[in-house]
């Protein structure tokens, strides 16, 4: 475990995000397995099992024999790739938990901007982190009573084969992340967003996620439904605001996000 340990954590990736910590900050606790199933299911079970599970406690493992993603894909592992779960647990007065997802992607922007600050990273609505308008991360939420399940899959050195879109991995761009500083400062960038929407509301993560996502008017499909349209960012609450071509705007509160061409900065 890494309790204990004290981690410098310097970014401009949602500023503002975990500004009423300085200097060096204590790394929660981090519980490293060799191979398991899913760590998903892993935190799931203990929560059903009645574990008490502590909020921010992490689960890592090197290898995953039965991850998966949203809509019951699977999700391949990779030897030195970050493959985690931690649990929320949800309190009297904390915002809605449908903005989790984005709390979870500001934190993950956070972390890649710390450790790849050269490479192109843009969160997309609901929950992942692309490159140069290619997937890399994945995150999966999944609640159990009053606690939130979040698990996130990042390809630093290896890119599952997916059938339906393309892959990378922050190797593919000549960047080498080690596993354990990334989940590491990973766990720090999550603590701080949770902060953040606990105590200044889910407006401060909107604003922090907008602005680690792919540009306004870049073209999405929502692929349940067919529809087409433009990113106009997000809805008070969190949902897409997707721009139709006739200048309406549609708010997606769930749904399969693609993006119609790779992201180009300035457009």
């Amino acid at each position: 475990m890494a309790l204990g340990h004290r981690l410098s954590l310097h970014s401009r990736a949602g500023d503002g995000i975990g500004q009423r910590r300085s200097g060096a900050v204590l790394i929660p606790p981090i519980e490293r397995l060799a191979q398991t199933g899913s760590t998903n299911a892993d935190l799931l079970a203990r929560l059903a099992g009645g574990e008490h599970v502590g909020e921010g406690h992490w689960l890592v493992a090197d290898r995953q024999t039965a991850g998966r993603g949203r809509l019951g894909r699977a999700w391949g592992d990779g030897q030195g790739n970050f493959m985690g779960s931690t649990v929320v647990h949800l309190t009297a007065g904390d915002p809605s938990p449908a903005g989790l997802s984005l709390v979870a992607g500001v934190a993950l922007a956070k972390a890649v901007a710390t450790l790849a600050p050269d490479v192109d990273a843009r969160l997309k609505w609901p929950n992942d982190l692309l490159i140069d308008g290619v997937k890399c991360t994945g995150i999966l939420l999944e609640r159990a009573g009053d606690s939130i399940v979040i698990g996130m899959g990042v390809n630093l050195v290896s890119a599952p084969e997916l059938p339906d879109r393309p892959t990378v991995c922050f190797a593919d761009k000549g960047v080498s992340i080690d596993r354990d500083r990334f989940a590491e400062v990973l766990a720090v960038a999550l603590t701080d967003a949770l902060w953040t929407w606990r105590h200044e509301g889910i407006d401060r993560i909107t604003a922090a996620w907008t602005a680690q996502a792919h540009p306004i008017g870049t073209p999405l499909r929502v692929s349940e439904l067919g529809i087409d349209g433009t990113f106009d960012g997000l809805a008070p609450d969190g949902a897409l605001r997707l721009r139709r071509g006739g200048g309406e705007v549609m708010l997606i509160h769930a749904g399969d996000v693609e993006l119609q061409r790779p992201v180009e900065e300035g457009n």
